[in-house]
Protein backbone atom coordinates (compact mmCIF):
# COMPACT_ATOMS: atom_id res chain seq x y z
CA UNK A 1 0.00 0.00 0.00
CA UNK A 2 1.10 3.37 -1.12
CA UNK A 3 1.01 6.52 1.20
CA UNK A 4 1.01 10.26 -0.38
CA UNK A 5 2.08 13.18 2.04
CA UNK A 6 0.10 16.15 2.49
CA UNK A 7 2.56 17.69 0.78
CA UNK A 8 2.17 15.71 -2.51
CA UNK A 9 -1.51 15.99 -2.50
CA UNK A 10 -1.52 19.29 -2.23
CA UNK A 11 1.32 19.55 -4.68
CA UNK A 12 -1.28 17.70 -6.82
CA UNK A 13 -3.86 20.74 -5.90
CA UNK A 14 -5.85 18.25 -3.55
CA UNK A 15 -5.76 19.32 0.01
CA UNK A 16 -6.67 17.00 3.09
CA UNK A 17 -10.13 16.44 3.80
CA UNK A 18 -9.84 18.44 7.18
CA UNK A 19 -8.31 21.37 5.56
CA UNK A 20 -11.50 21.00 2.93
CA UNK A 21 -13.80 21.20 5.50
CA UNK A 22 -12.68 24.03 6.75
CA UNK A 23 -11.92 25.93 3.59
CA UNK A 24 -15.89 25.39 3.62
CA UNK A 25 -16.62 26.51 6.56
CA UNK A 26 -14.57 29.05 6.16
CA UNK A 27 -16.01 30.51 2.84
CA UNK A 28 -19.44 30.94 4.69
CA UNK A 29 -18.37 31.86 8.49
CA UNK A 30 -15.31 33.48 8.52
CA UNK A 31 -13.88 30.95 11.07
CA UNK A 32 -10.57 31.91 9.61
CA UNK A 33 -10.63 35.68 10.49
CA UNK A 34 -13.03 35.11 13.84
CA UNK A 35 -9.78 32.51 14.79
CA UNK A 36 -7.10 35.29 14.48
CA UNK A 37 -8.55 37.61 16.31
CA UNK A 38 -10.06 35.81 19.42
CA UNK A 39 -7.59 32.66 19.81
CA UNK A 40 -4.65 35.14 20.94
CA UNK A 41 -6.75 36.62 23.07
CA UNK A 42 -5.04 37.67 26.23
CA UNK A 43 -6.13 36.45 29.79
CA UNK A 44 -4.71 37.78 33.22
CA UNK A 45 -3.47 34.60 35.68
CA UNK A 46 -5.32 35.33 38.95
CA UNK A 47 -7.08 32.87 40.82
CA UNK A 48 -10.32 34.98 41.28
CA UNK A 49 -10.91 35.35 38.15
CA UNK A 50 -11.78 31.62 37.85
CA UNK A 51 -14.71 32.18 40.26
CA UNK A 52 -16.79 33.34 37.29
CA UNK A 53 -15.48 29.86 35.38
CA UNK A 54 -17.15 27.70 38.67
CA UNK A 55 -20.99 29.38 37.82
CA UNK A 56 -19.82 28.86 33.76
CA UNK A 57 -19.23 24.57 34.42
CA UNK A 58 -21.78 24.49 37.15
CA UNK A 59 -24.32 25.95 34.22
CA UNK A 60 -22.87 23.60 31.84
CA UNK A 61 -23.67 20.47 34.26
CA UNK A 62 -27.20 21.62 35.53
CA UNK A 63 -28.10 21.44 31.57
CA UNK A 64 -26.56 18.05 31.35
CA UNK A 65 -27.94 16.44 33.99
CA UNK A 66 -31.45 18.70 33.61
CA UNK A 67 -31.71 16.72 30.10
CA UNK A 68 -31.36 13.21 31.50
CA UNK A 69 -34.08 13.98 34.19
CA UNK A 70 -36.54 15.11 31.68
CA UNK A 71 -36.63 11.39 30.37
CA UNK A 72 -37.45 10.34 32.89
CA UNK A 73 -39.70 12.61 34.83
CA UNK A 74 -43.57 13.14 34.43
CA UNK A 75 -44.71 16.86 35.27
CA UNK A 76 -48.77 15.78 35.87
CA UNK A 77 -50.39 16.46 39.07
CA UNK A 78 -52.85 13.32 38.57
CA UNK A 79 -53.55 11.08 41.63
CA UNK A 80 -52.10 7.53 41.19
CA UNK A 81 -50.95 4.39 42.92
CA UNK A 82 -47.91 4.03 44.14
CA UNK A 83 -46.54 0.36 43.76
CA UNK A 84 -42.33 0.93 42.84
CA UNK A 85 -39.46 0.43 44.83
CA UNK A 86 -39.99 1.94 48.29
CA UNK A 87 -42.01 0.08 50.17
CA UNK A 88 -42.52 2.52 53.14
CA UNK A 89 -44.54 4.12 50.44
CA UNK A 90 -46.34 1.30 48.63
CA UNK A 91 -50.25 1.82 48.46
CA UNK A 92 -50.15 5.91 48.84
CA UNK A 93 -51.31 7.81 46.81
CA UNK A 94 -49.24 10.48 45.24
CA UNK A 95 -49.32 12.82 42.44
CA UNK A 96 -47.39 11.69 39.04
CA UNK A 97 -44.76 14.26 39.13
CA UNK A 98 -43.89 12.68 43.04
CA UNK A 99 -43.88 9.03 41.62
CA UNK A 100 -42.08 9.30 38.56
CA UNK A 101 -39.13 11.45 41.53
CA UNK A 102 -39.21 8.11 43.51
CA UNK A 103 -38.54 5.99 40.57
CA UNK A 104 -35.70 8.26 39.18
CA UNK A 105 -34.19 7.85 42.64
CA UNK A 106 -34.49 3.87 43.21
CA UNK A 107 -35.28 2.28 39.92
CA UNK A 108 -33.84 4.42 37.09
CA UNK A 109 -29.87 3.12 36.91
CA UNK A 110 -28.08 6.18 38.16
CA UNK A 111 -30.95 8.40 38.75
CA UNK A 112 -30.27 9.05 42.64
CA UNK A 113 -26.65 10.52 41.77
CA UNK A 114 -27.79 12.63 38.54
CA UNK A 115 -30.24 14.31 41.14
CA UNK A 116 -28.19 15.05 43.50
CA UNK A 117 -25.57 16.71 41.04
CA UNK A 118 -28.45 18.43 39.46
CA UNK A 119 -28.96 20.00 43.09
CA UNK A 120 -25.80 20.08 43.99
CA UNK A 121 -25.11 22.43 40.97
CA UNK A 122 -27.69 24.17 41.77
CA UNK A 123 -26.50 25.40 44.63
CA UNK A 124 -22.85 25.65 43.49
CA UNK A 125 -24.37 27.56 40.96
CA UNK A 126 -26.04 30.38 43.08
CA UNK A 127 -23.14 30.77 45.45
CA UNK A 128 -20.57 31.17 42.81
CA UNK A 129 -22.56 33.87 41.43
CA UNK A 130 -22.60 35.33 44.43
CA UNK A 131 -19.25 35.10 44.92
CA UNK A 132 -17.96 36.23 41.92
CA UNK A 133 -19.91 39.53 42.00
CA UNK A 134 -18.98 40.21 45.07
CA UNK A 135 -15.25 39.77 43.27
CA UNK A 136 -16.25 42.37 40.96
CA UNK A 137 -17.94 44.58 43.02
CA UNK A 138 -14.74 45.00 45.66
CA UNK A 139 -12.56 45.69 42.92
CA UNK A 140 -14.77 47.90 40.92
CA UNK A 141 -14.90 45.66 37.58
CA UNK A 142 -18.28 46.86 37.43
CA UNK A 143 -17.39 50.31 36.03
CA UNK A 144 -16.86 51.46 32.06
CA UNK A 145 -17.41 49.51 29.67
CA UNK A 146 -19.06 46.76 32.32
CA UNK A 147 -21.99 48.44 33.33
CA UNK A 148 -24.06 46.06 30.91
CA UNK A 149 -22.55 42.79 32.02
CA UNK A 150 -23.19 43.87 35.74
CA UNK A 151 -26.44 44.25 35.31
CA UNK A 152 -26.34 41.01 33.27
CA UNK A 153 -24.90 39.23 36.76
CA UNK A 154 -27.61 40.47 38.37
CA UNK A 155 -30.11 39.41 36.14
CA UNK A 156 -28.68 35.96 36.52
CA UNK A 157 -28.48 35.83 39.89
CA UNK A 158 -32.15 36.74 40.31
CA UNK A 159 -33.17 34.23 37.11
CA UNK A 160 -31.07 31.59 39.01
CA UNK A 161 -33.22 31.71 42.13
CA UNK A 162 -36.24 31.51 40.54
CA UNK A 163 -34.58 28.81 38.56
CA UNK A 164 -33.93 26.62 41.78
CA UNK A 165 -37.46 27.44 43.37
CA UNK A 166 -39.46 25.77 40.28
CA UNK A 167 -37.14 23.37 39.82
CA UNK A 168 -37.01 22.42 44.00
CA UNK A 169 -40.90 22.65 43.42
CA UNK A 170 -41.36 20.03 40.98
CA UNK A 171 -41.13 16.91 42.96
CA UNK A 172 -44.63 17.95 45.10
CA UNK A 173 -43.38 16.41 48.10
CA UNK A 174 -44.52 17.79 51.57
CA UNK A 175 -41.37 20.12 51.88
CA UNK A 176 -41.36 21.46 48.10
CA UNK A 177 -45.33 22.28 48.68
CA UNK A 178 -44.97 24.14 51.65
CA UNK A 179 -42.74 26.07 49.90
CA UNK A 180 -45.28 26.58 47.32
CA UNK A 181 -48.09 27.15 49.70
CA UNK A 182 -46.01 29.82 51.16
CA UNK A 183 -45.42 31.30 47.93
CA UNK A 184 -49.39 31.54 47.15
CA UNK A 185 -49.83 33.46 50.56
CA UNK A 186 -46.81 36.00 49.18
CA UNK A 187 -49.20 36.22 46.16
CA UNK A 188 -51.86 36.94 47.24
CA UNK A 189 -50.58 39.77 49.64
CA UNK A 190 -49.86 42.05 46.43
CA UNK A 191 -52.62 44.85 46.80
CA UNK A 192 -55.55 44.87 43.70
CA UNK A 193 -53.48 41.65 41.53
CA UNK A 194 -52.46 39.28 44.19
CA UNK A 195 -55.41 37.05 43.33
CA UNK A 196 -55.65 37.07 39.81
CA UNK A 197 -52.03 36.16 39.89
CA UNK A 198 -52.39 33.67 42.28
CA UNK A 199 -55.25 31.97 40.11
CA UNK A 200 -53.66 32.24 37.00
CA UNK A 201 -50.14 30.46 38.30
CA UNK A 202 -52.27 27.72 40.09
CA UNK A 203 -55.04 27.43 37.79
CA UNK A 204 -57.58 27.88 40.45
CA UNK A 205 -57.55 27.43 44.14
CA UNK A 206 -54.21 26.17 45.65
CA UNK A 207 -52.87 23.98 44.47
CA UNK A 208 -54.68 23.45 41.72
CA UNK A 209 -53.94 21.12 39.15
CA UNK A 210 -51.41 23.03 36.77
CA UNK A 211 -48.96 24.32 39.11
CA UNK A 212 -46.54 21.49 38.08
CA UNK A 213 -46.62 21.65 34.17
CA UNK A 214 -46.63 25.11 34.30
CA UNK A 215 -43.62 24.98 36.29
CA UNK A 216 -42.09 22.34 34.26
CA UNK A 217 -42.00 24.86 31.35
CA UNK A 218 -41.31 27.32 32.83
CA UNK A 219 -37.92 25.67 34.95
CA UNK A 220 -37.03 23.27 31.79
CA UNK A 221 -37.20 25.96 29.23
CA UNK A 222 -38.39 29.52 29.78
CA UNK A 223 -36.02 30.06 32.52
CA UNK A 224 -32.66 28.42 31.28
CA UNK A 225 -33.69 29.95 27.40
CA UNK A 226 -33.07 33.49 28.92
CA UNK A 227 -30.64 32.27 31.51
CA UNK A 228 -28.48 30.74 28.34
CA UNK A 229 -28.93 33.95 26.30
CA UNK A 230 -27.59 35.90 29.24
CA UNK A 231 -24.30 33.57 29.90
CA UNK A 232 -23.48 33.86 25.62
CA UNK A 233 -24.26 37.94 26.05
CA UNK A 234 -21.58 37.68 29.30
CA UNK A 235 -19.17 35.56 27.41
CA UNK A 236 -19.51 37.93 24.27
CA UNK A 237 -18.86 40.98 26.34
CA UNK A 238 -15.90 39.62 28.26
CA UNK A 239 -14.18 38.89 24.82
CA UNK A 240 -15.26 42.10 23.46
CA UNK A 241 -14.03 44.16 26.34
CA UNK A 242 -9.85 43.81 27.39
CA UNK A 243 -10.27 41.71 30.76
CA UNK A 244 -9.50 43.14 33.92
CA UNK A 245 -6.33 42.63 35.84
CA UNK A 246 -5.00 43.73 38.90
CA UNK A 247 -1.85 46.49 39.08
CA UNK A 248 1.51 45.60 38.46
CA UNK A 249 4.50 46.24 35.71
CA UNK A 250 3.49 46.17 32.29
CA UNK A 251 -0.31 47.02 33.28
CA UNK A 252 -2.35 49.40 31.96
CA UNK A 253 -5.73 50.59 30.63
CA UNK A 254 -4.29 49.18 27.48
CA UNK A 255 -2.24 46.15 27.97
CA UNK A 256 -3.06 43.34 29.29
CA UNK A 257 -0.12 40.87 30.96
CA UNK A 258 -1.33 37.27 31.15
CA UNK A 259 -1.22 34.19 29.17
CA UNK A 260 -3.01 33.27 25.59
CA UNK A 261 -6.26 31.61 25.04
CA UNK A 262 -4.97 29.45 22.99
CA UNK A 263 -3.27 26.71 24.14
CA UNK A 264 -2.17 27.78 27.69
CA UNK A 265 -5.73 29.21 29.20
CA UNK A 266 -7.86 26.69 27.00
CA UNK A 267 -5.80 23.79 28.22
CA UNK A 268 -6.12 25.15 32.10
CA UNK A 269 -9.46 26.21 31.71
CA UNK A 270 -10.60 22.67 30.51
CA UNK A 271 -8.85 20.82 33.23
CA UNK A 272 -10.62 23.28 35.40
CA UNK A 273 -13.78 22.41 34.05
CA UNK A 274 -12.82 18.38 35.10
CA UNK A 275 -11.85 19.83 38.75
CA UNK A 276 -15.36 21.14 38.98
CA UNK A 277 -17.05 17.93 37.84
CA UNK A 278 -14.93 16.00 39.89
CA UNK A 279 -16.10 18.13 42.83
CA UNK A 280 -19.31 18.22 42.19
CA UNK A 281 -19.67 14.54 41.82
CA UNK A 282 -17.83 13.33 44.80
CA UNK A 283 -20.56 15.60 46.41
CA UNK A 284 -23.37 14.50 44.75
CA UNK A 285 -22.42 10.37 45.77
CA UNK A 286 -21.61 10.73 49.48
CA UNK A 287 -23.56 13.93 50.20
CA UNK A 288 -27.39 13.46 50.72
CA UNK A 289 -29.30 15.99 50.11
CA UNK A 290 -33.54 16.31 49.38
CA UNK A 291 -34.37 12.87 50.20
CA UNK A 292 -38.24 13.14 49.38
CA UNK A 293 -39.06 10.11 50.57
CA UNK A 294 -38.66 10.87 54.07
CA UNK A 295 -40.90 13.95 53.67
CA UNK A 296 -44.05 12.02 51.56
CA UNK A 297 -46.21 13.49 48.92
CA UNK A 298 -47.56 16.92 48.98
CA UNK A 299 -50.79 17.15 51.23
CA UNK A 300 -52.87 20.60 51.35
CA UNK A 301 -53.60 20.08 54.91
CA UNK A 302 -50.51 18.99 56.82
CA UNK A 303 -46.98 20.99 56.89
CA UNK A 304 -43.71 19.26 57.53
CA UNK A 305 -41.83 20.40 60.66
CA UNK A 306 -38.50 23.09 60.02
CA UNK A 307 -39.25 23.24 56.58
CA UNK A 308 -36.18 25.57 55.20
CA UNK A 309 -35.54 26.54 52.05
CA UNK A 310 -32.49 26.19 50.01
CA UNK A 311 -29.70 28.72 51.00
CA UNK A 312 -30.36 31.01 48.50
CA UNK A 313 -33.77 31.59 49.56
CA UNK A 314 -33.04 32.05 53.31
CA UNK A 315 -32.65 35.72 52.50
CA UNK A 316 -36.36 36.39 51.43
CA UNK A 317 -37.62 33.44 54.04
CA UNK A 318 -35.81 35.71 56.57
CA UNK A 319 -37.08 39.06 55.36
CA UNK A 320 -40.77 37.77 56.41
CA UNK A 321 -39.57 36.48 59.90
CA UNK A 322 -38.42 39.72 60.42
CA UNK A 323 -41.23 42.19 59.34
CA UNK A 324 -43.74 42.68 61.89
CA UNK A 325 -47.35 41.23 61.22
CA UNK A 326 -48.90 44.55 60.31
CA UNK A 327 -51.86 44.75 58.76
CA UNK A 328 -54.44 47.93 57.17
CA UNK A 329 -58.01 47.57 56.81
CA UNK A 330 -59.09 49.97 54.15
CA UNK A 331 -62.48 50.01 52.12
CA UNK A 332 -63.58 46.98 53.35
CA UNK A 333 -60.19 45.40 52.20
CA UNK A 334 -56.93 43.96 54.27
CA UNK A 335 -53.51 45.01 53.14
CA UNK A 336 -51.28 42.52 54.88
CA UNK A 337 -47.96 44.42 55.28
CA UNK A 338 -46.45 41.87 57.35
CA UNK A 339 -45.95 39.96 53.98
CA UNK A 340 -46.00 42.41 51.08
CA UNK A 341 -43.34 44.83 52.38
CA UNK A 342 -40.78 42.14 52.56
CA UNK A 343 -42.34 40.89 49.21
CA UNK A 344 -41.63 44.04 47.55
CA UNK A 345 -38.65 44.62 49.09
CA UNK A 346 -36.30 41.60 48.23
CA UNK A 347 -35.99 42.73 44.40
CA UNK A 348 -35.96 46.57 44.80
CA UNK A 349 -32.33 45.72 47.20
CA UNK A 350 -31.45 43.63 44.23
CA UNK A 351 -32.10 46.51 41.82
CA UNK A 352 -30.18 48.89 44.37
CA UNK A 353 -27.45 46.57 43.65
CA UNK A 354 -27.78 46.41 39.61
CA UNK A 355 -28.13 50.09 39.75
CA UNK A 356 -24.92 50.99 42.12
CA UNK A 357 -22.50 51.31 39.26
CA UNK A 358 -24.33 53.94 36.99
CA UNK A 359 -25.03 55.63 40.86
CA UNK A 360 -20.89 55.94 41.45
CA UNK A 361 -20.09 56.54 37.97
CA UNK A 362 -22.79 59.97 38.11
CA UNK A 363 -21.05 60.65 41.87
CA UNK A 364 -17.36 60.69 40.35
CA UNK A 365 -17.92 62.56 36.65
CA UNK A 366 -15.67 59.53 35.18
CA UNK A 367 -16.59 58.67 31.72
CA UNK A 368 -13.44 57.04 31.14
CA UNK A 369 -12.54 52.90 30.42
CA UNK A 370 -11.04 51.30 34.06
CA UNK A 371 -9.56 47.73 32.84
CA UNK A 372 -7.24 48.08 35.67
CA UNK A 373 -9.16 46.66 39.17
CA UNK A 374 -9.08 48.19 42.91
CA UNK A 375 -7.93 46.81 45.89
CA UNK A 376 -10.73 47.21 48.07
CA UNK A 377 -8.84 48.90 50.85
CA UNK A 378 -8.57 51.53 48.14
CA UNK A 379 -12.06 52.12 47.72
CA UNK A 380 -12.89 52.29 51.54
CA UNK A 381 -16.47 53.51 50.99
CA UNK A 382 -17.31 51.40 48.20
CA UNK A 383 -16.10 48.30 50.16
CA UNK A 384 -18.07 49.43 53.24
CA UNK A 385 -21.20 49.53 51.14
CA UNK A 386 -20.79 45.95 49.75
CA UNK A 387 -19.79 44.40 53.65
CA UNK A 388 -23.12 46.41 54.94
CA UNK A 389 -25.51 44.47 52.07
CA UNK A 390 -23.70 41.14 53.09
CA UNK A 391 -24.17 42.06 56.69
CA UNK A 392 -28.50 42.07 55.88
CA UNK A 393 -28.30 38.80 53.81
CA UNK A 394 -26.39 37.48 56.40
CA UNK A 395 -28.73 38.45 59.17
CA UNK A 396 -31.92 37.85 57.04
CA UNK A 397 -30.39 34.77 56.99
CA UNK A 398 -30.34 33.78 60.69
CA UNK A 399 -34.08 35.26 60.87
CA UNK A 400 -35.52 32.98 58.23
CA UNK A 401 -33.70 29.49 60.23
CA UNK A 402 -34.79 30.72 63.74
CA UNK A 403 -36.94 28.20 64.42
CA UNK A 404 -33.55 25.85 63.72
CA UNK A 405 -31.67 27.91 65.17
CA UNK A 406 -33.86 28.29 68.66
CA UNK A 407 -34.42 23.89 68.86
CA UNK A 408 -30.55 23.43 68.33
CA UNK A 409 -29.04 25.99 70.87
CA UNK A 410 -32.38 25.77 73.35
CA UNK A 411 -32.33 29.62 72.78
CA UNK A 412 -35.97 31.67 72.67
CA UNK A 413 -37.72 32.05 69.84
CA UNK A 414 -38.30 35.44 69.75
CA UNK A 415 -35.21 36.47 71.52
CA UNK A 416 -33.64 35.08 67.54
CA UNK A 417 -36.32 37.01 65.97
CA UNK A 418 -36.08 40.42 67.96
CA UNK A 419 -32.32 40.12 67.65
CA UNK A 420 -32.93 40.04 63.84
CA UNK A 421 -35.41 43.19 63.62
CA UNK A 422 -32.46 45.17 65.72
CA UNK A 423 -29.36 43.82 64.21
CA UNK A 424 -31.10 44.03 60.57
CA UNK A 425 -30.99 47.82 61.07
CA UNK A 426 -27.93 48.32 63.49
CA UNK A 427 -25.73 45.46 62.00
CA UNK A 428 -25.35 47.24 58.24
CA UNK A 429 -24.52 50.58 59.99
CA UNK A 430 -22.21 48.61 62.62
CA UNK A 431 -20.61 46.52 59.52
CA UNK A 432 -20.62 49.56 57.08
CA UNK A 433 -18.20 51.83 59.69
CA UNK A 434 -15.76 49.25 61.25
CA UNK A 435 -15.31 48.01 57.49
CA UNK A 436 -14.26 51.60 56.43
CA UNK A 437 -11.88 51.87 59.35
CA UNK A 438 -10.73 48.90 58.27
CA UNK A 439 -9.71 49.91 54.89
CA UNK A 440 -8.12 53.30 55.77
CA UNK A 441 -6.09 51.46 58.12
CA UNK A 442 -4.77 48.99 55.79
CA UNK A 443 -4.51 52.49 53.30
CA UNK A 444 -2.14 54.12 56.03
CA UNK A 445 -0.13 51.02 56.31
CA UNK A 446 0.42 50.94 52.60
CA UNK A 447 1.55 54.15 52.90
CA UNK A 448 3.90 53.77 55.41
CA UNK A 449 5.97 50.96 53.98
CA UNK A 450 5.85 52.66 50.49
CA UNK A 451 7.87 55.34 52.60
CA UNK A 452 9.82 53.75 55.51
CA UNK A 453 9.91 50.03 54.08
CA UNK A 454 8.74 46.49 55.00
CA UNK A 455 9.45 45.57 58.63
CA UNK A 456 12.47 42.80 58.84
CA UNK A 457 12.56 41.74 62.11
CA UNK A 458 16.05 43.14 63.01
CA UNK A 459 16.44 44.97 65.78
CA UNK A 460 19.55 47.58 65.60
CA UNK A 461 21.00 49.57 68.86
CA UNK A 462 22.47 53.14 68.08
CA UNK A 463 25.22 54.69 69.41
CA UNK A 464 23.10 56.76 71.62
CA UNK A 465 21.46 53.60 72.66
CA UNK A 466 18.21 53.57 70.92
CA UNK A 467 16.62 50.79 69.49
CA UNK A 468 15.21 50.76 66.06
CA UNK A 469 14.19 48.19 63.87
CA UNK A 470 15.55 47.79 60.14
CA UNK A 471 13.38 48.54 57.21
CA UNK A 472 14.01 46.97 53.94
CA UNK A 473 13.34 49.22 51.15
CA UNK A 474 10.51 47.82 48.32
CA UNK A 475 10.61 46.60 45.26
CA UNK A 476 9.79 49.10 42.61
CA UNK A 477 7.21 46.19 41.58
CA UNK A 478 5.51 46.14 45.49
CA UNK A 479 5.61 49.90 45.31
CA UNK A 480 3.79 50.14 41.54
CA UNK A 481 1.24 47.86 43.39
CA UNK A 482 0.82 49.99 46.68
CA UNK A 483 0.73 53.40 44.73
CA UNK A 484 -0.68 52.56 41.10
CA UNK A 485 -4.82 53.40 41.93
CA UNK A 486 -6.21 56.46 41.09
CA UNK A 487 -7.55 58.78 43.79
CA UNK A 488 -10.56 61.17 43.45
CA UNK A 489 -10.62 64.84 44.20
CA UNK A 490 -14.70 65.65 45.67
CA UNK A 491 -16.72 67.26 43.64
CA UNK A 492 -17.12 71.17 44.04
CA UNK A 493 -20.10 72.78 44.14
CA UNK A 494 -18.52 76.30 43.72
CA UNK A 495 -19.24 79.74 45.31
CA UNK A 496 -23.22 81.01 45.01
CA UNK A 497 -22.50 84.07 43.77
CA UNK A 498 -20.82 84.21 40.30
CA UNK A 499 -17.93 87.17 39.34
CA UNK A 500 -20.99 89.63 38.45
CA UNK A 501 -22.35 89.27 42.23
CA UNK A 502 -25.51 87.01 40.88
CA UNK A 503 -26.97 84.68 42.95
CA UNK A 504 -26.09 80.72 41.31
CA UNK A 505 -28.83 78.39 41.09
CA UNK A 506 -27.94 75.50 42.69
CA UNK A 507 -29.65 72.19 41.29
CA UNK A 508 -30.79 69.60 43.91
CA UNK A 509 -28.83 67.06 42.13
CA UNK A 510 -25.66 68.64 41.87
CA UNK A 511 -25.58 69.46 46.21
CA UNK A 512 -26.12 65.80 46.11
CA UNK A 513 -23.99 64.81 44.15
CA UNK A 514 -21.42 66.64 45.63
CA UNK A 515 -21.85 65.37 49.49
CA UNK A 516 -22.32 62.19 48.54
CA UNK A 517 -18.62 62.98 46.47
CA UNK A 518 -17.41 64.76 49.73
CA UNK A 519 -18.62 60.96 51.50
CA UNK A 520 -16.60 58.78 49.53
CA UNK A 521 -13.54 60.89 48.40
CA UNK A 522 -13.34 63.60 51.42
CA UNK A 523 -10.62 63.69 53.47
CA UNK A 524 -12.83 60.77 55.79
CA UNK A 525 -13.01 58.79 52.51
CA UNK A 526 -9.56 57.86 51.52
CA UNK A 527 -6.04 58.24 52.59
CA UNK A 528 -3.27 60.47 49.92
CA UNK A 529 -1.13 58.01 48.46
CA UNK A 530 2.85 58.82 49.15
CA UNK A 531 4.38 61.39 47.03
CA UNK A 532 7.88 61.51 45.37
CA UNK A 533 8.50 64.51 47.85
CA UNK A 534 7.48 62.69 50.99
CA UNK A 535 9.95 59.75 49.71
CA UNK A 536 12.86 61.58 49.07
CA UNK A 537 12.57 63.54 52.22
CA UNK A 538 12.57 60.29 54.47
CA UNK A 539 15.60 58.61 52.61
CA UNK A 540 17.50 61.63 52.53
CA UNK A 541 17.60 61.38 55.82
CA UNK A 542 15.53 63.68 57.36
CA UNK A 543 13.77 63.19 60.15
CA UNK A 544 14.67 59.75 59.80
CA UNK A 545 16.25 56.63 61.81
Amino acid sequence: MSTESTTEKRARGKAPAGERVADWADGRLGIYTLAKANMRKVFPDHWSFMLGEVCLYSFLILILTGVYLTLFFHPSMTEVEYHGSYVPLQGQMMSEAYKSTLDISFDVRGGLFIRQLHHWSALVLIAGMLVHMMRVFFTGAFRKPREVNWVFGILLLFLGMMTGFTGYSLPDDLLSGTGMHFMEGAILSVPVIGTYVSFFLFGGEFPGQDLIPRFYSIHVLLLPGIMLGLVVAHVILIFYHKHTQFAGPGRSNKKVVGMPLLPVYMAKAGGYFFLVFGVLAVVAGVAQINPIWAFGPYRADQVAAGSQPDWYMGFAEGLLRIMPGWEINLWGHTLSLGVFLPLAGFPLVLAAIGVYPFVESWITGDKREHHILDRPRNAPTRTAFGVAWLTVYFVAMIAGGNDILAATFHLSLNAITWFSRIYFFAGPVIAFVVTKRICLGLQRRDKDKVLHGRETGVIKRHPHGEFVEVHAPLSQEESHTLTAHEQYQPVEIGPAVDENGIQRKLKGSGKLRARLSKAFFGEAGQVAKPTAEEYREITSGHGHH
